[in-house]
């Protein structure tokens, strides 16, 4: 095991250990992995153990014992992918509606990352979790569409950093219930955690993030409106929660009032961003899935 020696300066005095150890090994954990490196007691604090809320002092010494193996492996699987383009940095595919995208507690196999890590032979970034390797944004389970993976080391960071800056485009299209009466819209509710549920997520204005949702209407029909979506933050079913806080729930969503029906009516239809390497722009987009055209009549 490697072993990191870290000394506090009075410019970090009063931050939380986890925090502090999130900005200094910024480009090689992400702040849940070393949450876990507190947790294990892979972290002291001048000699002591520490929870990650502790808040470190002036002078402070912080070792970090860096542990060769953490978890187990995740197994790879043999899974189509649809990919829509690939280079020796990235990979952007379409995941279908029911793929998960990576390993969870009670949910370890048949992952994105699973079927990822056997088709490019385990090369993907492995600077953040270990249990995500080359992830740098997520969808939803039930929703299908375009997603990006990092295959090296410099790409993780240079994407992780534009979805931080909000330079990434991210449009959706949705159909809701309901007929949606303005022709564009937005909502900048907070978002957090529910608390009577802690699987769902809810508008709050405490214990909460900003999240910012914009739409236009594309076609109303009789009880339904189709919608596209732009998301300026990634919040956990961001879209979901806000439209069925404005009384649109998505249809098929039962989790948040959309009803029963072949799957959640919302796909990631676009995504632009700069490429990691040579800085240009880059856009992708997918056609409707085969499941909602039955909607878009």
């Amino acid at each position: 095991m490697d072993m990191e020696r870290l000394e506090v300066g009075i410019e970090d005095e009063g931050k939380r250990l986890d925090i502090y150890l999130a900005q200094k090994l910024r480009n090689r954990y992400s702040r849940s992995r070393i949450k876990r490196f507190i947790e294990k007691l892979f972290v002291t604090v001048s000699g002591k153990e520490k929870k990650a809320h502790y808040l470190i002092a002036k002078n402070d010494i912080i070792q970090i014992v860096h542990p060769e193996i953490e978890e187990p492996p995740i197994a790879s699987e043999n899974i189509p992918l649809d990919i829509i383009y690939e280079d020796s940095d990235i990979i952007v595919l379409n995941k279908p509606s029911g793929m998960v995208v990576h390993p969870a507690a009670g949910n370890k196999n048949h992952t994105l990352v699973n079927a990822l890590l056997f088709y490019t032979n385990n090369r993907l970034a492995h600077i953040g979790s270990i249990t995500r390797p080359g992830i740098v944004h997520r969808l939803d389970k039930e929703v299908s569409g375009l997603i990006v993976v990092a295959k090296t080391d410099s790409s993780y960071r240079a994407l992780v950093d534009s979805f931080k800056t909000r330079s990434v485009k991210k449009i959706y299209i949705a159909f809701v219930k309901g007929v949606v009466s303005h022709d564009k819209g937005s909502s900048e509710l907070p978002i957090g955690r529910a608390v009577r549920d802690r699987k769902k997520m809810a508008v709050r204005f405490f214990n909460s993030k900003e999240a910012i949702t914009r739409f236009e209407v594309l076609k109303r029909f009789e009880h339904y409106t189709k919608l596209r979506i732009c998301i300026e933050t990634g919040r956990t079913h961001q879209i979901r929660v806000h439209m069925s806080y404005m009384g649109h729930p998505i249809i098929g969503d039962s989790k948040y009032g959309g009803g029963t029906f072949k799957r959640i009516a919302l796909y990631a239809a676009e995504l632009g961003f700069s490429h990691p390497r040579t800085g240009k722009q880059a856009c992708f987009k997918v056609n409707m899935p085969e499941e909602l055209k039955s909607l878009d009549i």
